[in-house]
């Protein structure tokens, strides 16, 4: 593999994280570009530089008139992000790599599995439609000025520090003291988990590939549990063995808290399976290797690890007893 500049705009988010060691054991030259806020620790040898990254300004001055191989943007949402970017690294950088989310396809999905042509379209979340916003910007720059973009959708990507449920911690704080923990639905959908390291793979091996550069591709793995097996892990690695789920439909949950409502009817709601060809075409070694019953071991097995880290939201938490509340005097 070629010896790459890589510049990560992010890089101690989730997949950020994974994707820059992951890049840094490949040999290449990283730098990230970011707040200095430190999410995540950096691996050595990483070149820091720090600014807002909204803020052009500040940006243009950390950057200087450095040049890469590659910019990998995670830290996009509008299209003005996007525009902003493109006007500071066209002509500089081989590559301009957009993280959007698998989010953006078609909500309700009309058929599975959903592929790269499955259509772009979420009426339900603003997320997910700035995020077409954005690609639709790419795909302009691409085809009229001829600008080297790639495209990634993730989907639901996990580390040892993101509880991939509603409550996060809070769940699992409920699942140990024996108290109902919510799931949406009937708790059969099919839900893509996706270890961040695993991601990494896929996303690397389109860095500085010139396969890539037109393309947008899917990176979510097959691994497809329901949200019933889920949460039956998570219980399971918290060491309970007769957890009290109770089913509430995705309406009645964006009732009770309306914060979790867009990412339910614009996302989890639905059964989320990927065709993954596309990119396993040009990274053949992308696959699954960490499912979630060992993701939900080590996820407890940090927390457990890091109490302070182990923060019941306590508005949530009220509302998961009026909706168990709710849902046991409804049958």
């Amino acid at each position: 593999m070629t010896h790459q500049r890589i510049l990560y705009i992010g890089g101690t988010g989730t997949i950020s994280a994974a994707s820059v060691r992951r890049s840094v054991a490949l040999g290449h030259d990283v730098t990230v570009l970011n707040r200095g806020s430190g999410r995540r620790p950096l691996p050595e040898g990483v070149h820091e530089l720090t600014a807002d990254v909204h803020d052009a300004r500040a940006v243009s001055a950390a950057i200087g008139s450095r040049e890469f191989d590659v910019v990998a943007q995670f830290l996009a949402f509008t299209p003005e992000h996007v525009r902003a970017d493109l006007e500071r690294f066209e002509g500089r950088c081989g590559q301009y790599v957009f993280i959007s989310s698998a989010s953006a396809y078609q909500k309700p999905p009309q058929r599975l599995p959903i592929t790269e042509s499955t259509p772009l379209r979420n009426p339900f979340w603003q997320y997910s439609r700035d995020k077409i916003a954005c690609e639709d910007v790419l795909v302009d720059a691409y085809r009229e000025r001829g600008i080297p973009t790639t495209i990634v959708r993730p989907s639901h990507t996990y580390d040892e520090r993101l509880i991939p449920t509603m409550g996060h911690w809070t769940d699992i704080a409920r699942l140990r003291a024996g108290r109902p923990v919510i799931v949406h639905g009937d708790g059969t959908s099919l839900w893509t988990l996706t270890h961040s390291d695993d991601f990494a793979v896929a996303f690397t091996g389109l860095l500085g590939n010139p396969a890539a550069i037109g393309e947008a591709f899917t990176i979510t793995g097959s691994h497809a549990p329901t949200w019933n097996q889920i949460y039956g892990w998570l219980a399971d690695a918290a060491g309970v063995k007769a957890p009290d789920l109770v089913h509430v439909s995705s309406e009645a949950i964006a009732a009770f808290a309306p914060a979790l409502g867009p990412t339910l009817l614009g996302d989890k709601a639905h059964s989320a399976v990927f065709d993954n060809a596309k990119v396993t075409a040009l990274v053949p070694e992308f696959r699954t290797t960490i499912t979630f019953d060992e993701g939900a071991r080590r996820i407890v097995e940090y927390y457990d690890a890091h109490p302070a880290e182990q923060r019941v939201d306590a508005d949530l938490d009220g509302a998961f007893d009026r909706m168990a509340a709710y849902a046991r005097s409804a049958g």
